[in-house]
């Protein structure tokens, strides 16, 4: 989970009543590494017809080419640290309930690692005409991928959530780089005068929520209204960012095809991202990951982690 050998013995301390060795930590871990492949290679027993993917980019290391002495003396291979994402899929249940399904290790997000992916998940049961919606961002290679893998499959675009350097941004949150701040407001609601950096962020504010509120609505057609509204309203100020909020529109429209109680697990990619946010706090205080199984194993605690506060919750709610 991010911590140190010595902040591990320092806390098994506490429970086992005296300091553990390096060895005997290490018998710890080696057996959590155990479930991991037990649990993340398992048969699936049923398939979703909702699953929401993406990807976090982490670094691991990797050996070179190259040798080099090391301060004994002995002639090593060089090691250096390399870009690598971990694919998730999230399992989506009618009941809204939702779990992790499947993740791995690849080396881009490209059309021929999503067909990969997607092909371990059928190995490993999943039925791929059952499959009805896939929920993501604006990653290119995974459309064609669908296509190939998951014949029935339709694509839901995230309309929010953080911007990725290597995918393209999600809907409404992309409207960011595109704003011209064209005819801002010389002064706010009471009359006072805005400065310009304040004129630019009442900009983002009012554009976003005005966005936002095209998905609040109750059916696609009043969405489809709404969206006009929204285009008469902004084309002439920013023109550009209109422009691209149009482009693959109806992909973010799909979600009302659902019961209208998943339409909030699925308009966003946000319970991915909330399990890779905290990911990244444990992935961040390592730093390059030795190897793959490291960087799988605490990714592994971090699923296994909100699972547990998934049946704690539910616990409390039955008491």
């Amino acid at each position: 989970m991010g911590l140190s050998l010595r902040d591990l013995q320092e806390a098994l301390y506490f429970l086992v009543g005296h300091v553990l060795s390096r060895s005997a930590v290490n018998q710890v871990t080696l057996q959590v590494q155990k479930q991991l492949e037990g649990r993340r290679l398992v048969p699936l027993s049923k398939t979703p017809r909702i699953v929401v993917v993406d990807g976090v980019w982490v670094e691991i290391q990797a050996t070179g080419d190259d040798f080099k002495l090391d301060r004994a003396g002995h002639l090593r291979q060089t090691r250096q640290a390399e870009e690598r994402v971990i694919l998730a899929a999230l399992a989506v249940w009618e009941d809204g309930s939702y779990e992790i399904l499947h993740y791995e290790i690849a080396t881009a997000e490209g059309q021929a690692e999503w067909e990969t992916f997607w092909e371990h998940l059928i190995e490993r049961g999943l039925q791929a005409e059952a499959v009805e919606v896939v929920v993501s961002d604006g990653c290119l290679g995974l459309p064609k991928a669908m296509k190939r893998a998951l014949p029935q499959a339709q694509q839901q675009r995230c309309i929010t959530v953080r911007l990725s350097t290597h995918v393209e941004a999600h809907k409404v949150r992309g409207l960011d780089r595109y704003l011209s701040y064209q005819h801002l407001a010389e002064t706010n609601e009471a009359g006072a005068k805005l400065k310009p950096e304040k004129a630019k962020r009442q900009r983002r504010f009012e554009i976003k929520s005005d966005a936002y509120k095209i998905y609040a609505s109750k059916t696609e057609e009043q969405a489809q209204q709404a969206l006009q509204q929204f285009i008469e309203k902004w084309q002439a100020l920013e023109p550009k960012a209109i422009e691209i909020f149009q482009q693959d529109f109806e992909l973010t429209l799909t979600f009302y095809q659902l019961d209208e109680n998943l339409h909030r697990h699925v308009r966003t990619t946000n319970h991915l991202e909330r399990l890779f946010r905290e990911f990244r706090t444990k992935s961040d205080e390592i730093g390059a990951f030795p190897h793959e199984t490291s960087c799988l194993t605490v990714f592994f605690l971090v699923v296994e982690r909100d699972h547990a506060k998934h049946d704690r919750k539910a616990v409390a709610k039955d008491s």
